[in-house]
């Protein structure tokens, strides 16, 4: 089959390249176009659990809902998953291979670099149109040398690239010129059209530079697209600054403890969208006042986080949290916190060795190499509330704690309650998606009101709203025109 590609990457991280991209995909699933996405090497602390029992970035299994499709490893062929500042778990084809340093990793983009073009042909051997989102800046002249996320790989696939810059913190146009500057000219060539992203106010004030841009550059500005003030779509890593804004006068209060090396705090985005809870991510402990949850979220290095929570006063606070009738939920690596060890006699996850975890739950986790990646589906085990997401973690937990699990599974039960039943754990990533669950779990919590959000309608309006948006705003006859004439070159 042959088949169309077009990519997308922005003059900066954060500039709009997912939701384009997601906007793009939906565009052409609309008109029937059978369209996959494709991202060649993200790096990001927010996964999802493919079809085919693998991790991909979330951003990518978002996207594939905009296509209409089942998230696929081949649509994020290389994941890079952060645990220190320095070195990074490397995972191709959806399992973790290796722990790299940046320079180690620098070095094995040769191999990188050939897991990303077999998925890419893969897709196009099904698809009919791949769009592509790049990594942060094509800019970086640092990263250039053996480059497979931006530039790098337009050049190996030959497709051309859409450029988009965000007009909202300023200086739009000097990142446009400024980063057509520092491409080569073949890459340069590549360009076909400009996106500037997230405009408010009076278009005609842009147009005199708009009209100067095209001049500058020769090339189209194809779109300004609005800010959306009303847009929902989960989060590819770094946590909102919104995502810390709470009123406490809302029926019940969470607190989440902003780990270092947090991960998968998208599980927390059905509770932000609730209209009687307020929930925030905290760092410092003394100030936290009026919890009646505080939830410990998924990590990517457990005891260093672990660590991080006892020495900066949060375990005396949960303890005292505790005392006064408050409730505790942990989620994956927060879970393996809450039990009484956790062992990494392989240096999984960092140096080697054992940790002593909270006490709170009669459980013991070790860590091992093999990864658990599925997606799931069960019932709550107090009320038999519908409960779906997925599991990706390196630990077995055991214990007697297991004995009062949390979720029923057809084959088999997850997590744990505490005899008192004020803690409870489990390893399942978007355990409030499903709006039975969430009520469920904040009625255990403490809250009478069931008002829980419908998170996949929701998601699908948000992808809706940005296609939407696309529309009307986004210039295709232009694009066409750009398209055919760099065919031809």
């Amino acid at each position: 089959m042959t088949f169309k590609t077009l990519m997308v990457q922005g003059t900066t991280s954060d500039a709009g390249k997912s939701t384009l991209v997601t906007a793009l995909c939906r565009y052409l699933y609309r008109r029937g176009v059978k369209v996959a996405p494709f991202k060649p090497q993200n790096m990001a602390l927010n996964s999802a659990v493919t079809i085919d029992g693998g991790e991909i970035g979330r951003a990518q299994a978002v996207q594939a809902a905009a296509c209409g499709l089942p998230a696929h490893t081949d649509m994020n062929p290389v994941l890079l998953k952060p645990d220190s500042d320095k070195t990074a778990q490397v995972i191709i084809h959806g399992k973790a291979l290796h722990n790299l340093s940046a320079q180690a990793y620098h070095d094995y983009k040769k191999i990188a670099m050939t897991a990303v073009l077999e998925s890419y042909y893969r897709l196009g051997e099904h698809y009919e149109y791949i769009v592509v989102e790049g990594a942060g800046s094509p800019a970086e002249i640092n990263l250039r040398d053996k480059d497979i996320a931006n530039m790098g790989f337009a050049e190996a696939v030959d497709c051309p690239v859409i450029l988009i810059a965000d007009i909202d913190r300023g200086g739009v146009f000097a990142h446009i010129v400024g980063t057509l500057e520092l491409l080569s000219e073949t890459e340069r060539a590549r360009i076909v059209g400009f996106v500037i992203n997230r405009f408010r106010g009076d278009i005609t004030l842009l147009t005199s530079g708009l009209d100067w841009l095209e001049q500058k550059t020769g090339k189209p500005v194809l779109a300004v697209l609005p800010y959306l003030h009303d847009l929902y779509l989960e989060s590819e890593d770094a946590l909102s600054v919104k995502k810390s804004v709470s009123d406490h006068h809302k029926a019940l209060n969470i607190v989440v403890p902003a780990f270092p090396r947090i991960s998968n705090h998208t599980d927390f985005d059905p509770l932000l969208l609730h209209p009687g809870v307020s929930l925030e991510f905290m760092r410092d402990a003394s100030q936290v006042t009026g919890a009646d949850l505080i939830i410990l979220p998924g990590s990517k290095s457990v005891r260093a986080d672990l660590r991080w929570f006892k020495e900066n006063g949060w375990e005396d606070l949960l303890k005292r949290h505790l005392r006064y009738g408050g409730k505790v939920l942990g989620i994956c690596g927060g879970f393996q916190m809450l039990g009484e060890m956790v062992h990494d006699p392989d240096g999984i996850e960092g140096s080697a060795g054992m940790s002593e975890g909270l006490g709170l739950l009669a459980v013991s986790t070790t860590l091992y190499p093999e990864k658990c990646l599925q997606q799931v589906s069960g019932v709550l085990s107090f009320d038999e509330a519908a409960v779906a997401g997925y599991e990706i973690h390196a630990g077995i937990t055991t214990g007697p704690g297991l004995q009062r699990a949390l979720i029923k599974f057809s084959d088999r039960t997850d997590g744990a309650v505490s005899a008192d039943n004020q803690v409870i754990g489990s390893y399942l990533h978007g355990l409030f998606d499903l709006p039975s669950a969430c009520n469920a779990l904040l009625k255990w919590a403490g809250m009478n009101q069931q008002q829980a959000v419908d998170y996949a309608a929701l998601r699908e309006a948000g992808i809706e709203l940005l296609a939407d948006t696309l529309e009307q705003h986004f210039d295709f006859s232009r694009l066409e025109a750009q398209l055919a004439a760099f065919t031809q070159v």
